[in-house]
C-alpha cells in the first residue's frame, strides 16, 4: 500500500492549561501538516498521551482530526496494549471507517517470548478489519520483535502490512526489509535514523519531529526514498540536532515546546510526564531561530 510510503507523523494531543484537550490547538496542527507536505497522520500513538486521556478525551480527539483532516490524509489509529482479549474487543467494536490502517503496539510489561508476540499479533490480524502495522518499540516495551517474529507475521497474516520498527537498530532494520515478502513495509520509528533506513529499502518514517519541522523532515525522506543520499543528508544534518533535543526530557514534552513556539499549541503535557524544562526551551529557541 503506497498510502503509508513517505512521512507520516505522530500527533500530539494538545492540551489547556487546565489539562483539558485543546480541540482549537488541535485542528491548528492538523492543518499545519497537511499544508506542509506530510503523507499521512497516526492519532493516538504513544506521542498523542493516550494513556492519560479518558474513554470520551479519545473519542474527542478522533473526531476532531477527521472532521480537520476532511479526507484529505490517509489516517491510522493506534490501538494496542497488553491483554490481547482487551486489543481484539477494541479493534472489533472501534468504528474505523475513517481510518485505512491500525498501528498496534507489541505488548508491554508483561514480557512475552517471541512465540506469545506473534500468537498476540495473529489474534489481533484477525479480529481486525483494517490492515495493520505492527509497532516495535523495546525502549517502551521491555521486548524486542525479532527479525524471524516479524517475516513470521508478514508471511502468515495477510493484513499485517508492515512493521514500524524503533528498535534503534540500522542492522536489525535492513535485515527486516531484506527478509519480508515483497510488499510489506518496514517504516523507522525512529526519527535520527529514519533516512538511512530508507535509503536501504524502507517505506519511510512515522515520525514525531516531522510535525514540528513537516515541510522540511517530508523532504528529506521523499529524497531517501528517491536515493538522492547527497541532498537528503543535507537536509538531516540541518535537523539532527532538533532530534537529540526533543527526546532529551521525554516525549511529547520536547515536541511540544517546537509546536508552542511556533503557536500551534501549548507545552502542557498530563502527569506522570512533566512539562519542558527552561534550559530545555532556551535551547529548543535557539535551534528555531538558527534553523528558520
Amino acid at each position: 500500500m503506497n498510502t503509508f510510503f513517505g512521512t507520516g507523523v505522530a500527533l500530539v494531543t494538545p492540551f489547556n492549561a487546565d489539562k483539558s484537550v485543546d480541540v482549537k490547538g488541535l485542528e491548528r496542527l492538523v492543518k499545519f501538516q497537511i499544508a506542509n507536505g506530510i503523507n499521512y497522520l497516526v492519532v493516538l500513538g504513544t506521542t498523542g498521551e493516550p494513556a492519560t486521556l479518558t474513554a470520551e478525551e479519545k473519542e474527542l480527539v478522533k473526531k476532531t482530526i477527521i472532521k480537520a483532516n476532511n479526507g484529505v490524509l490517509p489516517l491510522v489509529l493506534g490501538i494496542g496494549g497488553n491483554n490481547t482479549a482487551e486489543v481484539v474487543e477494541e479493534v472489533q467494536t472501534t468504528d474505523l471507517s475513517a481510518f485505512e490502517a491500525v498501528l498496534s503496539v507489541s505488548p508491554y510489561y508483561n514480557r512475552p517470548t517471541q512465540e506469545g508476540i506473534y500468537q498476540h499479533f495473529v489474534a489481533v490480524s484477525a479480529a481486525s478489519p483494517k490492515p495493520i502495522i505492527v509497532y516495535n518499540v523495546p525502549s517502551r516495551t521491555g521486548s524486542n520483535i525479532e527479525v524471524a517474529t516479524v517475516v513470521r507475521l508478514a508471511n502468515d497474516c495477510k493484513n499485517i502490512i508492515a512493521v514500524k520498527e524503533a528498535a534503534g537498530d540500522l542492522v536489525q532494520a535492513m535485515k527486516m526489509i531484506q527478509q519480508t515478502p515483497k510488499g510489506f513495509m518496514v517504516i523507522s520509528g525512529d526519527d535520527a535514523i529514519a533516512l538511512p533506513m530508507t535509503l536501504a529499502g524502507g517505506a519511510g518514517v512515522i515520525s514525531v519531529i516531522g510535525q514540528g519541522l513537516p515541510e522540511k523532515f517530508a523532504k528529506l525522506i521523499d529524497l531517501g526514498l528517491r536515493n538522492d543520499a547527497k541532498n537528503s543528508f543535507t537536509l538531516q544534518y540541518q535537523i539532527l540536532e532538533s532530534i537529540d533535543l526533543i527526546f532529551s526530557e521525554g516525549n511529547p514534552a520536547g515536541i511540544k515546546v517546537i509546536l508552542q513556539q511556533l503557536d500551534i499549541c501549548s507545552d502542557e503535557v498530563r502527569l506522570p510526564l512533566v512539562k519542558a524544562s527552561a534550559e530545555l526551551h532556551q535551547k529548543i529557541q535557539t535551534f528555531i531561530k538558527n534553523y528558520k
